[in-house]
Parts: structure tokens; C-alpha cells; sequence
């Protein structure tokens, strides 16, 4: 009976803090959604801004935006896939391979910030590519791959060893086994991860404030080598930095709903290709 009561008891707690954090989180998107549809438009969507950015739209920092999360991703997923699965199908258990495994789990919990200075000294000095889409985009990446190799190696001890077995024994070599037997049903898992720290490094500033990102750009880059505006940098901009933050307020307010509609749509696909995997598995 007191069993009984104490789980009781422990599912009411769990219970009220998921309604406490939903109920927080609703005033906040409520707040930003009042605030900022109301400037929402195509105009605001497909204009660059003007007159110090107390008018016109935010269509370079979308692109901007954009621009950096395809280098992330050209970057960063490849690279965080393989070492996942060389981790988790070939690497022998052993000291080695738990440090590195602790070495990826700490640089996971590593503040962005640091990921930007690292950025300038490698990116920007070292290899000369400057404050640029590039700089940035490798520095993201750097951000997203602890991400991304943590969660495609979970995804793949998800998938029961005995997919591995039967192939092995029926004579294939072990790449062959892991790309047919365990890559198909690891992918849904390996794609959510991949999606929800592209989303992440989406919506990060501090990386890109020293890379790449200009306080005022109103035109797009020409080449991977030019600075650019992003979502994250301009709404700092607009509510903290600017020289009429009252005047931009709404523009800042409509900027955060577009950066959050964009992290909500990356998050939406996650699931959606996780349905579309396991649809496909089961058929």
C-alpha cells in the first residue's frame, strides 16, 4: 500500500512539472506570436532591410541563416555518421575508446561561445578563410558533431545484434551486414538526432558573432567567403544593441516568430522522417 501511494505520489510530481514547463513555455510562444504576427507579411519575408534596419524585412538573414546550415549539414553529418558507426561497429572495447567516447560526451555540454573563439583561431586566422559563410558554417558544425555522433550511435544500439549475426553468417562481409541489416533501421533515429542539432545550431549567436556574422548586411553574399546576416545575430541585434529598440521592437518580435517557425519546421520533419522510416519498415 505504501508502494502504491509513494508511485502515485511520483507520477503527480512528474505530472506537475510537465504542465508547469508546458504552461511556461505556452506564455512565452503566446507572447512572441502577439507580438510579431502582426508584422509577419511577404514584404517582411522577401525585403532586405533599410534605414539602419528600422525598416524593410529580414530576407538576408534568412538566407544567411540557410546558407550556414547547408555547410553544417554538408559538414558535420557525414563526418558525425561514420564516426558513430566506426565506434559503435568496429572499435574495439577498450580505454581508448571509452576516453573518446567521454571526450565527445564533454564537448556535447561545451558552451557555444567557446565554439566561436575556436572558430576565429581555426577558421578565421589559421586557415585564412575569414569572417565569413564558411567560417561559421564549419564553426556550427563543429557545435552539431558531438550532437550528431552521440545520437546516430544510439540509433544504431537500438538495432537488436542479432541483424548483425545472421547476416555474418550467412557470409557477408561486416560493411555489408551494417549497410543492409543495421543502417536501415537505425536511420530513422540517426536522421531525428542529425535534424534536432541542425536545429540547434539554427538558433545558436554566439558561434557566428565571431565568424562571420554583420551587425547590418542588406544584400546577400556574393561567394562562401563574405560575411552575412543570420536570424539568431539580428534579433540580438534588434533587442539589445540597436539605437532605437523601441522602434525595432516589432520587427524584433517578428524576427523571433520566423526563427521559431523555422526550428519548429526542422523539428516537424524530424518526426516526420522517422514516421515515413518506420512506415517503410514495417511495410
Amino acid at each position: 500500500m505504501k508502494k502504491r501511494w509513494t508511485e502515485r505520489l511520483g507520477f503527480l510530481m512528474l505530472y506537475l512539472a510537465g504542465i508547469l514547463v508546458l504552461f511556461f513555455l505556452g506564455v512565452i510562444l503566446f507572447d512572441i506570436f502577439i507580438k510579431g504576427v502582426g508584422i509577419l507579411s511577404w514584404k517582411f519575408l522577401s525585403q532586405p532591410p533599410r534605414m539602419g534596419m528600422t525598416e524593410g524585412g529580414i530576407f538576408p538573414a534568412i538566407m544567411g541563416t540557410f546558407m550556414v546550415s547547408i555547410i553544417t549539414v554538408i559538414f558535420a553529418v557525414p563526418l558525425g555518421m561514420f564516426a558513430a558507426i566506426y565506434l559503435n561497429e568496429y572499435a574495439q572495447p577498450g580505454k581508448i575508446t571509452r576516453l573518446i567516447r567521454l571526450a565527445i560526451r564533454n564537448l556535447s555540454g561545451v558552451p557555444s561561445i567557446v565554439y566561436g573563439l575556436f572558430g576565429v583561431v581555426v577558421f578565421v586566422q589559421m586557415f585564412r578563410f575569414g569572417t565569413s559563410v564558411l567560417s561559421a558554417g564549419l564553426t556550427l558544425g563543429l557545435l552539431t558533431l558531438p550532437w550528431t555522433i552521440t545520437a546516430c550511435e544510439e540509433a544504431l544500439k537500438t538495432v537488436p545484434k542479432s541483424y548483425r549475426e545472421g547476416a555474418l553468417a550467412l557470409g557477408a562481409t561486416k560493411w555489408h551486414a551494417i549497410r543492409t541489416n543495421v543502417l536501415p533501421y537505425a536511420i530513422p533515429g540517426m536522421m531525428t538526432g542529425v535534424i534536432l542539432g541542425l536545429s540547434r545550431a539554427a538558433g545558436e549567436t554566439a558561434p557566428i558573432l565571431f565568424t562571420g556574422a554583420a551587425f547590418f548586411l542588406p544584400h546577400l553574399p556574393k561567394s562562401l567567403f563574405d560575411q552575412f546576416m543570420a536570424l539568431p545575430y539580428h534579433l540580438y541585434i534588434l533587442a539589445t544593441q540597436h539605437h532605437a529598440i523601441e522602434k525595432v521592437r516589432p520587427i524584433a518580435y517578428g524576427t523571433a516568430l520566423v526563427l521559431l517557425a523555422l526550428i519548429l519546421l526542422l523539428n516537424l520533419s524530424a518526426i516526420w522522417v522517422r514516421y515515413r522510416y518506420r512506415q517503410k519498415m514495417r511495410g
